[in-house]
């Protein structure tokens, strides 16, 4: 089965709550975003993301952390693709806090802050490969 993955820094405009706190949607837009990638590698083709289930938050995230988002497709019917998948942070601020506020640290584990599996359709039409 095919996996995708895209790596982001969370900015300032992604923030959307006090102390700089991501609104969890942006992980979902992540795993859209992934979602597309795998279907375009497995049919050539967009196609339409069309349900979420499962979805949980497990961690915070902030402006400023480096997020890792990694997907795959876990099932594959006639235009419906089963997916699963993943948001890790691997690079956040420090906890001490008399480090410039520009100071960032590279985690030996990431944290996965959300989760989830999703379906995606394309049309018999419209797949390629």
């Amino acid at each position: 089965m095919s996996k995708a993955m895209i790596r982001m820094r969370m900015s300032s405009a992604d923030a959307h709550y006090g102390g700089g706190l991501v609104d969890g949607a942006k992980m979902l837009e992540l795993f859209g975003d992934v979602a597309t990638e795998l279907l375009i590698r497995q049919d050539g083709d967009e196609g339409l993301f069309v349900s979420y289930t499962n979805v949980e938050f497990t961690a915070p995230v902030f402006e400023g952390d480096y997020i890792e988002a990694v997907g795959e497709i876990v099932k594959v019917g006639n235009s419906s693709r089963k997916m699963e998948f993943e948001a890790r942070k691997v690079i956040t601020s420090p906890d001490n806090k008399e480090l410039p506020d520009s100071a960032r640290d590279v985690l030996d584990e990431p944290i996965v802050v959300a989760k989830a599996k999703g379906v995606c359709v394309v049309p018999k039409d419209k797949q390629r490969n």
